[in-house]
């Protein structure tokens, strides 16, 4: 399984990308999609998932609003529009699948989750 993000950049404040993950060695119509992100010093964070079971959707509080998480399962690939990027998003982000992270406690990530690695992500980098 691989799962390969693209789309990232360098943009100011206030502008947006569109980050794509093609999913290969899985059919992505049959699990729960995830964006992560790691920024330099700091530990993995959660940006975004969604339930397998009722199509649900949760946004950690620092990009509710301004990130939106989809996927086409024609396609195999899962996408995240950022938009109104602030500094503070600086990252690689990089996605996974899993057969649920909805839980009821926000995102949560174990041992049946399939994580793109960090060199299968993609940087963004948000700076004037």
């Amino acid at each position: 399984v691989q799962l390969q993000a693209s789309g990232g950049g360098l943009v100011q404040p206030g502008g947006s990308l569109r980050l794509s993950c093609v999913v290969s060695g899985l059919t992505l119509d049959d699990y729960a999609i995830g964006w992560f992100r790691q920024a330099p010093g700091k530990e993995r964070e959660a940006v975004s998932c969604t339930s397998s079971s009722d199509g649900s959707i949760w946004y950690s509080d620092s990009v509710k609003g301004r990130f939106t998480i989809s996927k086409d399962n024609a396609k195999n690939t899962m996408y995240l529009q950022m938009n109104n990027l602030k500094p503070e998003d600086t990252a690689v982000y990089y996605c996974a699948a899993d057969i649920e992270f909805l839980y009821g406690n926000g995102c949560e990530t174990g041992e049946t989750t399939i994580f793109g690695s960090l060199d299968q992500g993609t940087q963004v980098t948000v700076s004037s």
